[in-house]
């Protein structure tokens, strides 16, 4: 556990530093240049589901534990969502702790701003959230049907905060390392939750 904590801000850090700001700020001047309307479109809508699917998901899990009284549905959930709400808290943490600018704020000459942003752009927020959650489904339910859609929605979460120019590439890297890397050790935490929560 120890490890994979230190893992995640590692990475977090290495990717905050390893790559250049030309690397960042070229890749993204790219990405955020794909003006046609469908793209455009379509990333909008990807980047306003996240917060929706991020909680729906596992609310939606919960409220139907319930209803079948499915004590291991029920668990999943708890698992999933302290996933996310995990990422979340460590995500918003590191963004004033890292304090970075926005890149339309830095470069407002090479990315054009398609939604504006109040807190710090390191690491993603949505991003984090997105892995948590797909990591989180992934881990428990490995089938292909599953790790599909949840990889590519949690990608395509990254790409279009992007494409939006909120963010640099590094900071959705470090996003989707956070919210992998927290699901990865809430397998750890929620064994001790569930003891706590359902005896065992």
């Amino acid at each position: 556990m120890r490890r994979t904590i230190f893992f995640v801000f590692f990475i977090s850090f290495v990717v905050s530093n390893l790559f250049a700001q030309n690397w960042d700020i070229n890749t993204l001047h790219r990405v955020n240049g794909w003006d046609n309307k469908f793209v455009r479109n379509y990333n909008k809508f990807i980047s306003r589901s996240e917060p929706y699917v991020a909680i729906g998901v596992p609310v939606a899990m919960a409220l139907t534990a319930w209803a079948k009284k499915d004590k291991g549905l029920l668990k999943d959930a708890v698992y999933v969502g302290t996933s996310v709400a995990g990422a979340f808290v460590v995500a918003y943490g590191m963004k004033y702790l890292v304090d970075r600018e926005r890149p339309y704020e830095r470069y407002p000459d090479r990315v054009h701003p398609y939604s504006h942003e109040s807190s710090p752009s390191f690491p993603s927020g949505h991003t984090a959230s997105a892995f948590a959650l797909a990591t989180s489904l992934c881990i428990k339910y490995p089938k292909w049907y599953v790790i599909a859609p949840s990889a590519l929605w949690a990608c395509s979460v990254g790409v279009s905060r992007m494409n939006e120019g909120v963010h640099y590439p590094s900071d959705v890297l470090a996003g989707a390392a956070i919210g992998a890397g927290c699901a990865i050790v809430n397998i750890y935490v929620n064994r001790w939750l569930n003891r706590w929560l359902f005896g065992k």
